[in-house]
């Protein structure tokens, strides 16, 4: 039998989903009280948050959504190909209202942490890979006893922004809306993720002008209609979605047809590497 670089990368991946216990269900169902309902005068977004890696962000962007904190404001600051941010006036009332946070942007593991890898020695990181659908990276420390990682910047993703001191987060907060900024892996707390309604997100108004081109007055600044915990939106209103397990075989599977390229179409085959931020994870409806 030929062995190709298909067949070892598929045995090597499946061997390590195997191994770390995968669980088979393609598809992971979402809980109403860890998605927020972003309405937008142009559409709905659902966002996934993210407690298991950044347990304090998470909880103060969910409970400023509870108090209805964010209905009303706007984005500010949106960058083609870069990001949009949002939240009250600066220096406001409202702004200073709010505590700050600590920095999550890394955690330690141990030799018992596992993750479905991508790739490796990427640009910024010794390894990439998927754990719990949020796009990651990893350093192993010494013998594997005490690594780190730490969520990356890919497109859609979700983060609180800050002030030049590291831990000057509260409220404000930013959509990563085109190439994957991964210069700021680190030194940000990402605490979510767009699962549904990314085209909205991508048609808010942009705040930034190339040089030249009148400025966009705040009046045409993109407002936040309501921000809402999914599990306090009315039953009739409420969006299911199931999204795609990252720890099943068959996401590892598809991360192999993705890397070796196989399809007649690649008559000239790229290297088999593969970009932590260019595997969209899917999502579906539940009806």
């Amino acid at each position: 039998m030929k062995v190709t670089l298909k067949t070892v990368l598929t045995l090597a991946t499946l061997f390590f989903i195997s191994v770390c216990g995968a669980d088979d269900s393609p598809w992971r169902k979402l809980s109403l009280n860890n998605t927020v309902l972003l309405t937008l005068p142009h559409g709905q977004v659902v966002i996934e948050l993210a407690p298991q890696f950044s347990p304090k962000n998470a909880a103060q962007f969910s409970d400023l959504t509870q108090q209805g904190f964010y209905d009303g404001t706007k984005f500010y600051r949106v960058i083609d190909g870069f990001v949009a941010q949002a939240g009250p006036k600066d220096g406001s009332k409202k702004d200073k209202s709010v505590p700050l946070l600590a920095m999550e942007s890394e955690w330690h593991t141990d030799s018992k942490w596992t993750y479905t890898p991508v790739q490796q020695h990427d640009l910024f990181a010794p390894q990439t890979g998927f754990k719990q659908g949020f796009a990651l990276a990893y350093q192993a420390g010494e013998n594997d006893s005490l690594g780190k990682a730490w969520l990356t910047h890919c497109p859609g993703t979700i983060a609180m922004a800050r002030n030049n001191t590291a831990d000057s987060a509260s409220s404000h907060f930013y959509f990563v809306i085109g190439q994957a900024p991964r210069y700021l892996d680190r030194i940000m707390t990402i605490f979510g993720r767009v699962v549904y309604g990314m085209q909205h997100i991508q048609a808010i108004q942009r705040t930034a002008v190339i040089e030249g081109d009148a400025a966009v007055e705040p009046r045409h600044f993109t407002k936040i209609v309501s921000m809402q915990l999914m599990s306090d939106v009315a039953k009739a209103e409420q969006i299911h979605l199931e999204v795609e397990n990252t720890e099943s075989t068959a996401f590892a599977e598809r991360l192999v047809q993705r890397r070796t390229r196989d399809s007649a179409f690649f008559y000239k085959k790229p290297p088999p590497v593969l970009d932590v931020c260019q595997i969209p994870i899917r999502s579906r409806l539940i009806k």
